[in-house]
């Protein structure tokens, strides 16, 4: 059965994001563009995730908006049309050992590059949600506010962040009590009331400075004094 596009809430009329910059690329010859977004970097449990979409540059789809802006049931009803409207979309991720061992910034590079990989095409270009480029090789591009303005970027955003919940929803049945179901692994209230209870699961990153309050557990926070400056850029 097709899933139905959501009917979308007067707040989200006319803030539509567009294929201006895609198409801007398509006329300078790049055949294949990608728009990527990244979610979990802020989290201090489970994967980091990327998204890559391919637009097609002839089917329409509407009603896709930024993540953020979405409703979790109508990110789940646009992340099956997505997956039916594009060329190409893959995801990747970096695991939780590969955050603690790498650092965030290294993580989120691989797992930007997984995902791009993962299209099976030659890319031509990609577009990057916000200012830092974590895509590299030269054929990218930067866009502040980019899943509101680039209709690639929108939709990897939405699959990125639906693959990544199903995840997180999945983890919650192993690891019960620090309500992953609900934060995702990012910081609230009932997390920290977790941690403190039962100390970090195994898939908490434990190279994040919310370890420092928890050395009752015994279990250590992994250091890396060249990453000290980067772990307080991701808080």
């Amino acid at each position: 059965m097709t899933a139905r596009a959501p009917t979308l809430r007067r707040a989200l009329k006319g803030k539509a994001p567009g294929l201006r910059a895609e198409r801007a690329l398509w006329e300078a010859g790049a055949d294949v563009v990608v728009g990527v977004d990244e979610v979990g970097r802020g989290s201090w449990a489970g994967p980091l995730t990327v998204g890559a979409v391919v637009a097609d540059p002839v089917a329409r789809i509407y009603k896709v908006r930024d993540s953020k802006m979405l409703t979790p049931d109508e990110r789940e009803a646009m992340h099956d049309r997505i997956r039916r409207w594009a060329r190409a979309v893959s995801v990747g991720h970096a695991e939780v050992a590969e955050c603690n061992e790498l650092g965030m910034a290294a993580a989120q590079r691989l797992a930007a590059r997984r995902a791009i990989d993962g299209l099976g095409l030659a890319v031509g270009h990609v577009l990057v949600d916000g200012s830092w480029d974590f895509v590299g090789g030269g054929n990218t591009t930067t866009m502040v506010r980019g899943d509101s303005i680039s209709l690639s970027i929108a939709a990897a955003s939405i699959v990125a962040k639906v693959t990544r919940d199903r995840i997180m929803r999945t983890a919650a049945h192993c690891y019960p009590g620090y309500w992953f179901e609900s934060n995702k692994g990012y910081p609230c209230p009932r997390h920290r009331a977790a941690l403190a209870a039962w100390g970090p699961s195994a898939i908490h990153r434990r190279r994040w400075v919310f370890m420092d309050g928890l050395r009752w557990t015994g279990v250590p926070r992994l250091t890396d004094p060249i990453d000290a400056a980067q772990q307080s850029l991701d808080l």
